[in-house]
């Protein structure tokens, strides 16, 4: 992040896909046998997000795309794993779906006129995975599918944060700080969604 702040590019693309890395590790050490796949499908949308980290770094259109589904693909990752929490979970409320859905509508539209027309069909994609994954994280927590899920419905909102700062950003105008902004976020969201996949093992 600092690298990022300071213009030093070459901190940037060091420690920007590192702390990604660094935060899979730390799940990855604690893994446990977990029956379910919860920890191991948590671990490849991080390494998914790490190939995101990659693209996203260097400009281009291509190599936004190619981050886009980098990162989509670790949505689902995430969405997979916390699918299985729900299903594991007692019935509960299902405000978090047509709440995360509202947030994706207003997302699309202020972007809408200023997305080339390429790019349109992937961000619309995108951001469906991307409020899905987040709000089965909500609702995986409103219905009391323990710690964990406390742990993936916060991080998930962070990751909507940051992908709606991110967006804003580069597609409609320029926000101030927000490299910091959108970095902060998303490695609070990545270690967030990583812790819950240690509380799930009961690592504390």
């Amino acid at each position: 992040m600092a690298g990022a702040a300071t213009g030093e590019p070459a901190l940037h693309y060091l420690f920007k896909p590192l702390t990604t890395l660094l935060i899979a590790a730390c799940l990855w050490r604690c893994r446990a046998a977990a029956g379910d796949g919860y920890p191991r499908r948590l671990l490849a949308g991080l390494l998914m997000s790490a190939v995101g980290d990659v693209f996203l770094m260097f400009s281009g259109d291509a190599c936004f795309i190619a981050g886009l589904g980098a990162f989509l693909l670790a949505h689902l990752a995430y969405w997979s794993a916390f699918r299985l929490r729900l299903v594991a979970g007692s019935r509960g409320p299902i405000w978090p779906w047509p709440a995360y859905a509202a947030v994706a509508m207003a997302m699309l539209v202020t972007l809408w006129p200023h997305l080339p027309t390429a790019m349109r069909i992937p961000v619309v994609a995108y951001v469906a995975v991307l409020v899905a994954m987040a709000s089965t994280a909500a609702v995986a927590w409103r219905r009391g599918c323990g710690p964990a899920a406390g742990f993936a419905a916060l991080g998930g909102l962070c990751f909507v944060v940051s992908d709606a700062t991110l967006a804003f950003d580069r597609f409609v105008a320029p926000l101030p700080a927000s490299t910091v902004a959108v970095l902060a976020s998303y490695w609070l969201a990545q270690a967030l969604i990583a812790r819950s996949g240690m509380a799930a093992q009961g690592v504390h």
